[in-house]
């Protein structure tokens, strides 16, 4: 159930749940509340001495019967000295926990205390808890027959704050993003038997085209016409055959050369005749999760009618093991005419990527190209859940999105391309081959110099390795597994900042 946010200028006269903010060493400011109220919340606080107003961390006063109020609730904000947008967004998911535990369903928070030597308002802090909010209160239950039996969900938040207005707004663009956060978690967190390649392509065009982008499909007989080997062999073994799907967004100068992003959607990885562990392959359902959070940015773009050309472009395929799938030691040609040795074939990503690169660049001459995909668990070993491993051929194109990540929260963290790794993945029997000459060893440098193998003259490109960002795995058995949407919040900025005008 989606809550609903409002932003006003007053409270209502009479309300159950309220809740003040309160950063560390601050008294927190009180006035909102009755007479009765106030009394009793400064004495309580006054003697509850294990209450340090850390970010996020909350106490619950349950009011006497005679007092207007049924429940205050004081929000940690952290020390002020380290308090920004990011904190207060982050403060807004915490506490969405904190209130459906407590089965809370409508609440008021109270923006108001002394937000003097920020560069930003009271408004800002209400818009980015309210997005904190939005964002943690997503759920992912189409598939469940009925719903849970628990504490009622959050339906509705009062923010009060002097420039209701002004928050009102700050939310609302959030919201576009937001939209494009869900539709990428949604994506990723769906079954592969109704998330397959063709299913897949007719989804982002009824989800897109009423938005105004533009969506070509591609299905086998095309690719195979136009000479896409590559994706093509990689869905040879499945009965669900590959697509590759082009979305265009054309909110920028006329004729001026667009921006590309590039997803990896492989629906499903069992590994191919190089078949994975049974252990863990459910999760291969998010291997698509590069091109998740292409559909997702470029569903942002278009509900906030961004002023730029954007092409995203999707290669989607199911990698099975068949009697017509292919093999370890096939050579087969891409789109681009390198051919390529398969030394493995649960190394399919890279060769998805490869023919939707070299389309985007012949076809639609991109200034700047960046691919997502969830690429390696190299990466994962290096860099967990906490970063993206980031690998860019032009400096002033990772200084953009070095930006772009700290204005977002979405971590990236660059990593070298090498001539030595590009030696790693040339074959002595064709153009290329899709794995390092020494196997595991630094197998996400390997992966990110066979892409860069497909870049064409000086094009800006980057290539970011979401495996283990797209996916959020736990073993608390409270916390499910679920798709995080990673990549259309740092794309949106870098968007927006640098391309757009």
């Amino acid at each position: 159930m989606s809550v609903t946010f409002n932003f006003v200028k007053d409270k209502k006269e009479k309300v159950e749940n309220i809740v003040v903010l309160n950063f560390a060493e601050v008294q927190p400011d009180l006035s909102v509340l009755s007479k009765d109220a106030m009394l009793y919340v400064e004495h309580a606080l006054g003697v509850c001495g294990q209450y340090k107003a850390a970010l996020g961390e909350t106490v619950d006063f349950i009011l006497p019967e005679k007092v207007t109020e049924k429940r205050v609730f004081v929000l940690g904000l952290g020390k002020k000295s380290e308090f920004n947008h990011m904190k207060a967004e982050e403060a807004g998911g915490i506490f969405y926990t904190f209130l459906k535990k407590a089965g809370v369903e409508e609440c008021t928070i109270s923006v108001r205390g002394d937000f003097s030597g920020f560069d930003f308002m009271a408004e800002d802090v209400a818009s980015a808890i309210a997005s904190g909010l939005y964002l943690r209160s997503y759920n992912f239950d189409k598939y469940k027959s009925k719903a849970d039996e628990e504490l009622p969900s959050l339906k509705s938040v009062d923010f009060v704050c002097e420039h209701s207005a002004h928050a009102k707004g700050l939310f609302d663009d959030f919201k576009a993003i937001g939209q494009g956060v869900y539709q990428a978690r949604d994506l990723v967190n769906m079954p592969p038997n109704d998330l397959y390649p063709d299913a897949y392509a007719k989804l982002i065009k009824d989800e897109l085209k009423p938005l105004g982008v533009e969506v070509e499909i591609f299905d086998e007989k095309k690719l195979a016409k136009m000479g896409a080997g590559a994706i093509t062999a990689v869905g040879q073994g499945s009965d669900r055959p590959p697509r590759m799907v082009v979305m265009s967004w054309n909110g920028g100068k006329g004729g001026a050369d667009p921006i590309a992003f590039v997803g990896k959607g492989v629906t499903f990885d069992t590994g191919g005749i190089s078949i994975k562990p049974a252990a863990g392959m459910d999760e291969m359902k998010m291997d698509m999760g590069g091109s998740a959070a292409v559909v997702g940015l470029m569903k942002t773009l278009a509900l906030r009618g961004a002023k730029a050309n954007v092409v995203g472009i999707v290669g989607l395929a199911e990698n099975m093991p068949s009697a017509k799938a292919y093999r370890p030691g096939d050579i087969i040609k891409s789109y681009a005419g390198k051919t390529v040795e398969v030394l493995n074939t649960d190394a399919e990503g890279r060769l998805v990527l490869a023919d939707c690169l070299s389309f985007v660049q012949k076809i639609h001459k991109p200034s700047m190209v960046i691919d997502l995909a969830t690429l390696t668990g190299a990466m994962m070993v290096a860099l967990g859940h906490e970063y993206c491993g980031t690998f860019v051929n032009d400096e002033s194109l990772w200084k953009q999105m070095e930006q772009s990540s700290a204005r977002s929260g979405e971590k990236l963290w660059r990593m070298p391309l090498d001539e030595a790794w590009s030696k790693q993945v040339e074959s002595d029997v064709a153009d290329l081959q899709n794995i390092g000459k020494v196997g595991r060893w630094a197998g996400a440098c390997t992966a990110a110099a066979f892409l860069q193998a497909f870049i064409e003259g000086d094009t800006k490109w980057a290539h970011m390795d979401i495996a283990g960002t797209a996916w959020r795995k736990t073993d608390q058995p409270t916390v499910p597994k679920f798709g995080t949407g990673f990549g259309v919040r740092v794309l949106n900025e870098l968007v927006s900042h640098y391309y757009e005008g």
